[in-house]
């Protein structure tokens, strides 16, 4: 989670690449009332940015959904 001012910015990367980001994205836009986006990167691979602090939520998404298992999750931030 990054934080710019009073804005934060949640991301989320490292997933499985035989995953659709986009539609990840789309779910948690629509369940979590935020705005996000996919964001390609070099050195990291795809990384979904969300509006806002969603760790708590994504973090419990991920987990349901088998997209992650629980040890490969990490919350970070204050």
């Amino acid at each position: 989670m990054f934080r710019n001012g009073r804005k934060t910015i949640t991301t989320i990367q490292g997933l499985a690449t035989e995953f659709d980001h986009k539609k990840i994205l789309k779910f948690m836009k629509k369940t979590y009332a935020c705005n996000g986006t996919v964001v390609n990167d070099e050195e990291h691979g795809e990384i979904i940015q969300l509006q806002g602090d969603q760790r708590t939520m994504a973090s419990t998404f991920l987990i349901e959904q088998k997209i992650a298992k629980k040890p490969n999750v990490k919350v970070h931030g204050f």
